[in-house]
C-alpha cells in the first residue's frame, strides 16, 4: 500500500482520521453519521473503514479494520503496520477537512494570521478548501517528534 490508501474513520475515531491527514493519508471523517451511511460511503469511496464498533466490522462486503487499542500511538501503529504504510509526505493534508495543502507565498498570510505569527513564519500554507493556515508554530516541534516515532 501507499499514500494512495484512503480511509473512513468511525465517529469513535475522529482523532485518529486527524492524525492520519496530518501523516499525509486521505482520511474522511463524519462526527455524526449513521451505520448504513458509513458503509455506504466506504464501498462508494473505495475506503478502508476504520471502526472500533464489533457490529459494523462483521458488514459483509466491507473492507475494514477494527481497531483494537482506545490510546492514539497504538491506533496509529495498528494502521500503519496493517497495511504497511510509511510516513513519507506528513503534513500535507489539512487535519480538519482533508483537503491536500498548498504552499503560499508569505504575503498571502498578511493579515490571516496573527501578526507575530507573520512576522516570526517565513513559510505558510493554506487549505484551499476551508482557508485555514498553517505555519511550523510552536506546536510544530512536538508534532514532528510524533511522526518520527511513528516512522521507526
Amino acid at each position: 500500500m501507499n499514500g494512495e490508501t484512503r480511509f473512513l474513520a468511525d465517529s469513535m475515531l475522529g482523532t485518529l482520521a486527524k492524525w492520519l491527514r496530518i501523516l499525509g493519508y486521505d482520511t474522511t471523517y463524519y462526527s455524526s453519521i449513521d451505520d448504513n451511511h458509513l458503509v455506504r460511503l466506504s464501498r462508494a469511496e473505495g475506503r478502508i473503514l476504520l471502526t472500533r464498533d464489533t457490529g459494523l466490522r462483521k458488514r459483509k462486503g466491507l473492507w475494514c479494520l477494527f481497531i483494537k487499542s482506545e490510546i492514539l500511538e497504538q491506533q496509529l501503529a495498528q494502521v500503519l503496520e496493517s497495511f504497511h504504510l510509511r510516513v513519507d509526505n506528513p503534513f500535507s493534508r489539512c487535519p480538519v477537512c482533508n483537503t491536500a495543502l498548498e504552499d503560499v507565498p508569505k504575503y498571502e498570510a498578511w493579515g490571516q494570521v496573527p501578526p507575530f505569527v507573520f512576522q516570526t513564519q517565513e513559510r505558510f500554507r493554506l487549505c484551499p478548501e476551508c482557508d485555514r493556515f498553517y505555519w511550523r508554530g510552536t506546536h510544530w516541534q512536538r508534532m514532528v517528534e510524533r511522526v518520527e516515532r511513528l516512522k521507526k
